[in-house]
């Protein structure tokens, strides 16, 4: 499902070849991985805090596109550009998808990956299942050279795969990721 989704954005995008996202994660290097999650319900902590509980704190996946299905309980919830955390119907017959940083630095933002986080509920378990695909470790994140327009300049500076995972997985989850090889703010700090 992951590789048809990335060949339908590569057909919306006009990325030649079809196959140009699929393949990062096809590739017998992949650094893909699927994962399990459990979320209790919380009822007594819930109960003396008078407010919902975190069960998995807010962040972005860093990897191309992470593919989640859960059980029919609430607890997913994407922040919006103006801050406000907006809960995703929980749906046992639907699979969310998620942009990952490393499709947000290839698509030079046209794509944006997703604060997201998940709350604990407080009478029923959460369950999900996520795949996260990720490149090769060696593979080089840079925006795709068929997407740049002739004056479009790239956002981001190179970096591989594994630099940037290992940088992600140093941060705090809740940090945003991306600041670090963002060119605007990689010059601001040369000048400084």
């Amino acid at each position: 499902m992951a590789f048809e989704v990335l060949e339908l954005i590569a057909d919306g995008l006009k990325i030649e070849p079809r196959n140009t996202l699929s393949k990062l994660l096809k590739d017998e290097n992949s650094d893909s991985c699927f994962r399990l999650n459990h979320y209790p319900p919380c009822p007594e902590l819930q109960a003396l805090s008078g407010r919902d509980l975190v069960g998995f704190g807010e962040h972005t996946d860093p990897q191309i596109i992470s593919v989640l299905r859960s059980n029919s309980t609430s607890g997913l919830q994407i922040c919006l550009k103006d801050g406000v955390w907006v809960s995703v119907p929980p749906d046992e017959t639907s699979f969310f998808i998620n942009v990952g940083d490393a499709l947000q630095v290839m698509t030079n933002g046209r794509f944006k990956s997703v604060r997201h986080r998940v709350l604990a509920n407080s009478h029923k378990s959460r369950v999900s299942m996520v795949y996260f695909g990720g490149p090769p470790l060696s593979e080089k994140i840079v925006p795709l050279t068929s997407l740049m327009g002739k004056q479009e300049e790239s956002l981001y500076k190179e970096f591989t795969w594994w630099e940037y995972k290992t940088s992600a997985y140093k941060s705090r989850l809740a940090d945003y990721r991306l600041g670090l090889f963002e060119k605007k703010a990689h010059q601001v700090q040369a000048i400084e």
